[in-house]
């Protein structure tokens, strides 16, 4: 049995700026300290159908994992599904944006993680640790975002 993680953060930027910065999939490692590195792997623009293939390093594990974007509403909502194989996947993730003010931002991210054959052992780990997290994510997110 699996879980959900999110976090909620205010982004004192233009809601387009947040969704440019967010749908580059590239950008995770200035606010995910476990994406050691990311690439695009199909061409063109981030649309419904792109791949990013990353090296992660969880629990002093490094994994690699490939993220299909699967919805993509500019400039509102993102959401993925892991497509590799490894123990503990991000079933469905994503991205809910919401226009506050002028210049600001209200982000959602949550993922929803499931184990896969002895993964089902440790998701609930997996899932303990990423909610613990949820808050200092949203702030890395918010910080990268404003930072950009």
């Amino acid at each position: 049995m699996g879980g959900q993680f999110e976090a909620v953060v205010e982004v004192a930027r233009p809601i387009d700026e947040v969704f440019a910065f967010l749908a580059d999939g590239e950008n995770d490692p200035k606010f995910s300290p476990r994406v050691l590195e990311i690439e695009k792997t199909t061409d063109g623009a981030t649309a419904v159908g792109t791949v990013y293939a990353s090296t992660v390093k969880d629990a002093g594990l490094k994994t690699r994992r490939r993220f299909r974007i699967s919805e993509f509403e500019p400039p509102r909502r993102i959401r993925w599904n892991e497509i590799s194989k490894n123990l503990v996947t991000a079933a469905e993730g994503g991205y809910d944006l919401e226009s506050l003010t002028q210049g600001t931002t209200r982000v959602r991210i949550f993922n929803r993680l499931e184990g896969h054959g002895i993964g089902k052992l440790i998701v609930g780990l997996a899932v303990n640790g990423a909610r613990k997290d949820a808050d200092a994510f949203g702030q890395r997110i918010k910080a990268a975002v404003e930072a950009s």
